[in-house]
């Protein structure tokens, strides 16, 4: 199994299906506190992907992809290179084969 290692962001295997939802809830939590600090116009983004991952968790279906996606795609948009912000959402992104 490959492992991503972004340095003090911390590693999110990949190559062996999803990880399991509490690690992907632990991503997305710190995906949403660098919005806050590097993005704060992008938090509500970071929302949508926690609310998704605890609306799976709730309900026992997989995580909503579309909305997932969605988010990622626009965090992906407007994060510049070398933040946080971009890394975890790297991260989810190769988490979830998007």
């Amino acid at each position: 199994m490959t492992t991503y290692n972004y340095g003090d962001h911390g590693p999110l295997g990949h190559g062996h299906g999803t990880p399991d939802l509490e690690t992907l809830t632990l991503v997305a939590d710190r995906l949403t506190e660098a919005l806050r600090a590097e993005y704060p116009g992008l938090t509500e983004h970071g929302q949508v992907i926690q609310d998704a991952l605890a609306e799976s968790a709730d309900d026992g279906l997989p995580p909503n992809r579309g909305r997932i996606r969605t988010a990622l795609e626009a965090v992906a948009i407007a994060a510049s290179a070398g933040t946080g912000s971009l890394t975890f959402t790297r991260q989810l992104m190769h988490a979830f084969d998007l």
